[in-house]
């Protein structure tokens, strides 16, 4: 070791010495070097992450990261993914290299082959994978001189080749113009040009490399836990117009039993998916001939929606919104009015042509809500003014990210915009997120924190407004946000181009966290459709636009529930509460004269009335997840009781029929999100 003293450790930092190692650093610093809490990269004073042979020219503190914390993970993914990377061109020697960057979870590498990758595959790559981990092979940087040097390097690989030339787009600051995403940033770099060698110990000669920009692990050997998860077709930088890809998705963890509790997450939200339990209950489809990301509602699914519909009309009534309505297309001059276009146009359906004008499918409400509020004079005693509406809204999303209903093409906002005083802004906040906060804890999700998206000041051509104005509505969300007591997290570049936003970010059943509500402080819309109040000393003022979404959209939210819930909605929910099960057919009419109680009372109960035997009919309640499953026989109509059989498999006998129906009306109606039992 080199360096004019030992490094020593700093609360939380190490002092690389000049010309000592970090890894030497950290090793003298007693911070371990293996094992699932070895240290696997550092921090610099800049915050750039560095790989542990790195070697300052003057003494330097960094930040130990581990492998375990997000970081560290993050590096134990990407470079699980240049092992990927190693094993496919080991077995599949033609195939050609696209980017591997890792994501949530996990990691991906995409590569072109003569012929999509099959189940059998993954299980051989697995295997390779597991040599080159075994080897301890060892992650060594090394910089290009030149551009024509990488080039000549990876003159076999067109698609890295790609890569160098946009490297020179970055260098020249045209990156975002070439529509260059921070993925392929993580392949070349903003600065230097680098390639990563895997180096065999043994030997010390490479033995395969990969253009990035790092960091990675200091071995393979480090790399605990990994599977090869799916395949899946991707097209080269995103685009339809590029080549068609082979996408292999993957996870890597630091430890056996890491992974294991992952690939079990992985089992439940499949059994939990929204798309296949609405097919089991019948509840949404999206045919084909309607087109990708457009949704219709079945019967069961529409009493859902209906419920939620219901739910926050009510709330919204309550709150002091006003409920309005507007189309679902507009002409083109509306949304530059509005500044959707050109900032939104990418998102938008292509326009229609109709008596000489362009007309777009609406992708927002709140022009046409700005309309209502500019159609005559307002004064202050009005204010805080409220608008609310479903409104259907479509918005052009690629193919490839159309998921579901948690990501649609066609969706209804339950869209609310508040005008106000500035001075109003941070009450008018307040109220709309407790509201918010209410709302989702009526629908049973308990645990969320908040999310600050705010103005990116390296794109300022992305967003529109002063300096000045930006800051007051950030302090505005912010300070409202911190007063709530929920976890803050920021969100750096996330806000929309007219304005700042607080986002809940609700956990559901098994941990999962999803974007939900929505509210975004506007000071730009109102100054464009020439918005104004008349004060109180007679002057004539430019209000706050304040947009909020509760749910969301309903679909989103709907398809959030279904996998909260696992499908067995709470009873006050379900498309059907109760279903009587008669223990022969001559038991039908009994049951259906208690079903016919339950009907008057508003309750959604019917009675299988099908030729399936008794325990046939509990199997297909019990799959449809009914809340209440009602049996009578001879001894209940003799009695004029019935019995219940709960979804969590409990029973109560013997229940005369009036107490039943309390029973049931009073689960219902206390719009409980616990399941009803026999406790």
């Amino acid at each position: 070791m080199s360096g004019s003293r030992e490094p020593t450790a700093v609360v939380d930092r190490v002092v690389v010495p000049a010309g000592t190692t970090a890894s030497e650093a950290v090793k003298a610093a007693g911070l371990p070097l293996t094992g699932p809490k070895a240290i696997v990269v550092v921090r610099d004073e800049t915050g750039r992450l560095r790989d542990l042979d790195w070697t300052p020219a003057v003494e330097t503190h960094v930040e130990p990261v581990a492998i375990d914390s997000p970081d560290g993970l993050s590096v134990l993914r990407h470079s699980t993914a240049h092992v990927l990377a190693q094993a496919v061109q080991n077995l599949f020697p033609e195939a050609k290299l696209g980017i591997g960057p890792p994501i949530e979870n996990g990691f991906y590498y995409d590569f072109q082959v003569a012929r999509p990758f099959q189940p059998e595959d993954l299980a051989k790559l697995e295997k390779r994978m597991q040599e080159i981990i075994k080897s301890g092979q060892v992650f060594r940087r090394r910089r290009f001189a030149s551009v024509e040097e990488a080039k000549a390097e990876l003159a076999s690989e067109p698609f890295k080749l790609e890569l160098v030339d946009i490297k020179g787009e970055i260098a020249s600051g045209q990156g975002a113009a070439a529509g260059i995403d921070s993925s392929e940033v993580m392949e070349v770099g903003n600065d230097e040009l680098t390639i990563y060698d895997n180096i065999d110990p043994k030997t010390g000669q490479k033995v395969w490399g990969d253009l990035c920009r790092g960091p990675h692990l200091p071995s393979t050997k480090l790399i605990g836990a990994f599977s090869l998860l799916r395949t899946a077709a991707a097209y080269w930088r995103g685009s339809e117009k590029n080549p068609q890809l082979q996408r292999i998705y993957g996870t890597a963890w630091p430890t056996k039993e890491a992974l294991k509790e992952y690939l079990h997450l992985l089992e439940e939200a499949a059994r939990r998916d929204h798309r296949r339990l609405g097919t089991e209950l019948d509840l949404f489809s999206f045919p084909e001939e309607i087109g990708s990301g457009l949704v219709v509602f079945h019967p069961k699914g529409g009493v859902i929606k209906r419920e939620m519909e219901d739910y926050v009309r009510r709330r919204h009534i309550e709150e002091g919104f006003q409920y309005v309505g507007t189309p679902h297309i507009s002409k083109e001059g509306l949304f530059h009015t509005s500044g959707h276009l050109p900032y939104y146009a990418e998102t938008m359906f292509p326009p229609m042509q109709m008596e000489g004008a362009n007309y777009y499918l609406k992708a927002m409400n709140c022009p046409m809500h700005n309309l209502i509020y500019r159609s005559r004079g307002r004064s202050y005693r009005e204010l805080p003014l409220r608008f609310f509406e479903f409104g259907t809204v479509y918005r052009y999303e690629k193919s490839g990210v159309v998921q579901g209903l948690t990501r649609v093409r066609g969706l209804t906002q339950d869209d609310s915009h508040s005008y106000c005083t500035p001075e109003q802004a941070p009450d008018e906040v307040r109220h709309l997120l407790n509201f918010v906060l209410s709302l989702l804890r009526d629908f049973g999700l308990t645990d969320y924190y908040l999310e600050l998206s705010t103005r990116d000041d390296s794109k300022p051509e992305k967003f529109v407004g002063s300096d000045e104005e930006w800051a007051k509505a950030t302090a505005v969300l912010e300070e409202v946000a911190l007063e709530s007591g929920l976890k803050l997290v920021p969100d750096p570049g996330g806000a929309a181009f007219y304005g700042p936003k607080i986002s809940v970010q609700a956990r559901d059943a098994i941990g999962r966290t999803w974007q939900m509500s929505t509210i975004q402080y506007d000071f730009n819309q109102p100054a464009r459709f020439g918005l104004e109040y008349q004060a109180a000393d007679g002057s004539r003022q430019r209000p706050v636009m304040i947009h909020s979404a509760k749910f969301g959209s309903i679909e989103r939210f709907m398809g959030v529930l279904i996998e909260h819930y696992a499908g067995a909605f709470p009873a006050w929910l379900a498309p059907v509460q109760v279903v009587g099960i008669p223990i022969r057919s001559d038991h039908v009419p009994y049951l259906q004269s208690f079903v016919d109680k339950l009907r008057a009372e508003g309750i959604r109960a019917e009675v299988d009335d099908s030729d399936d035997r008794m325990q046939k009919k509990i199997r297909t309640a019990q799959q449809q997840k009914i809340p209440f499953m009602v049996l009578a026989g001879d001894q209940d109509v003799a009695d004029g009781t019935v019995s219940f059989r709960y979804r969590d498999g409990s029973q109560r006998n013997g229940v005369p029929i009036d107490e039943a129906v309390a029973h049931v009306v009073d689960v219902v109606r206390s719009r409980t999100n616990e399941g009803p039992s026999a406790a």
